[in-house]
């Protein structure tokens, strides 16, 4: 078999890089063998505004502009449901915080996703005296439906491969690269937390951290937006929310943990008063890097072998600009920004 592409990863990273490929008529083959969870845990939104401190999130504009229609293009393209359009609401903790909304909302970079309409509480449930700002232009990508649904499209043209990849028997030279029977011109690693077994890139500064989440059910609560507090509560119909999320840079697992779940309980009980009922709970380590800047780039012995990973926690966001950016990277010998290149920690 003869490609242009090996692809090793299908989370948000890997899809992001394959529909580059798909819309450049490029010809690609993908390895996964679903040993990473971060993009199936991720709550999948999309939000330009850091809610802890009140401050832009990095290129978030930039990010949203190339985004958005590469998820428009998947739903099209597989007749699934992916970007629900929501609103994000942060609740405020003191009249302080209230002025320091307002004063954010000001600056040039947040003006366009603030409101300056502070939103009163009317839900008995939520403990929430000072009301919430609300962040506009957010949403939420269905992650887990977005993997399955790429998965399935893969396997139905017979370009997945389920297995691990085997670092073994990739055979590189500056004319090409082999990989069992396949040829291909390029090979690309989409991994995440997986690139630590990477022998190209184990190397890059990548600083994982487990992140857990919670689901469940609450016929009382009826929230129709997502609610930013001590944890973030994200609802996704018939009575069910998201509950999250944990930080944990020891355990790094994808088995769910008894500390997490008092953890996140904690806070919720703090926010909510009406009863609920636990119905699942995952967890993933999430690819973060020290300077919280994406890793993209070439391996220092060969023009041939590219990595695109390190998404963080805002992949939904990052992935598309970032896939695009390496693509013309490859391709049209564009330079990379000097933020992601991972030459900076050369």
């Amino acid at each position: 078999m003869k490609v242009d592409y090996i692809v090793v990863g299908i989370g948000i990273a890997g899809i992001s890089f394959c529909e580059q490929l798909r819309t450049n008529n490029k010809t690609f083959v993908v390895f996964d063998d679903a040993s990473q969870k971060s993009s199936t845990v991720a709550g999948g939104l999309y939000n330009p505004v850091v809610l802890k401190r009140f401050t832009s999130v990095w290129k978030s504009t930039e990010q949203l502009d190339v985004a958005l229609p590469v998820y428009a293009n998947i739903e099209k393209r597989l007749d699934v449901k992916l970007d629900y359009k929501i609103p994000v609401y942060r609740k405020f903790a003191s009249l302080e915080e209230q002025n320091d909304w307002f004063t954010a909302s000001d600056k040039p970079l947040l003006s366009r996703y603030l409101s300056t309409q502070i939103i009163k509480n009317n839900n008995d449930f939520v403990n929430a005296p000072y009301g919430y700002g609300e962040v506009l232009e957010t949403g939420r990508i269905d992650v887990k439906t977005l993997i399955e649904a790429y998965k399935r499209d893969l396997i139905k043209n017979r370009l997945l491969f389920e297995t691990p990849f085997d670092y073994k028997n990739l055979q590189i030279e500056n004319s090409g690269i082999s990989y069992n029977s396949i040829n291909a011109k390029y090979i690309v690693f989409a991994e995440g937390f997986g690139i630590k077994q990477n022998p190209y890139f184990k190397d890059l500064p990548l600083n994982p951290a487990k992140g857990e989440l919670l689901t469940i059910h609450a016929p009382d609560l009826m929230l129709d937006f997502v609610l930013k507090a001590g944890v973030f509560l994200i609802p996704l119909g018939n009575d069910l929310y998201i509950v999250g999320a944990t930080y944990e840079w020891k355990d790094l697992t994808n088995k769910p943990t008894g500390k997490a779940r008092d953890t996140l309980l904690t806070k919720l009980d703090k926010l909510i008063s009406c009863s609920y009922e636990i119905v699942n709970q995952v967890a993933g380590v999430r690819p973060t890097v020290k300077d919280r800047r994406p890793l993209v780039g070439m391996y220092q012995d060969y023009n041939n072998v590219f990595v695109l990973n390190g998404l963080g926690t805002r992949g939904v966001m990052i992935g598309p600009n970032v896939a695009k950016a390496l693509y013309d990277f490859i391709e049209y010998n564009k330079p990379l920004d000097v933020e992601i290149d991972i030459n900076r920690f050369a």
